[in-house]
């Protein structure tokens, strides 16, 4: 049976599928959205694989900031205080279902900057155990 580190690297495996996506995405001509789009999900995994290595539950809903309260409250030493994911947050849904939501490259390069402290902080923190 997987324990809380194993759980946690499928996350963690997870989100590095998506953290580079955004990369080669981001490297070529687009398009941008789907850049900003595995940004986001790729920080989403980060920080429930977070949660999870720390043997606490998380909801299921893409909500970045619900996940940064959570992980504050039940996390002393949460990593990723006074990270803003409101912007990236947004991402989850906005990429797939706004018609009028195109972003350029300077948006997705932040984006994708964002889901890389992310991920730095997050994979720091953990037991080598739990990372992938």
């Amino acid at each position: 049976m997987s324990d809380d580190f194993d759980l946690a690297r499928g996350w963690f495996q997870k989100a590095e599928s998506d953290w580079t996506a955004a990369k080669l995405v981001l490297a070529s001509r687009g398009p941008y959205d789907t850049a900003c789009f595995h940004a986001q999900q790729a920080a989403e995994k980060y920080l429930k694989g977070l949660l999870v290595s720390a043997g606490q539950p998380f909801p299921r809903p893409h909500d970045l900031e619900e996940l940064q309260r959570l992980g504050e409250a039940l996390i002393p030493s949460w990593p990723l205080r006074a990270i803003d994911l409101t912007e990236l947050s947004g991402y989850s849904v906005q990429t797939r279902y706004d018609f009028e939501f195109w972003p350029d490259h300077a948006a997705a390069q932040q984006a994708s900057e964002l889901a890389h402290e992310v991920r730095r902080r997050v994979l720091g923190y953990v037991p080598e155990r739990a990372r992938p």
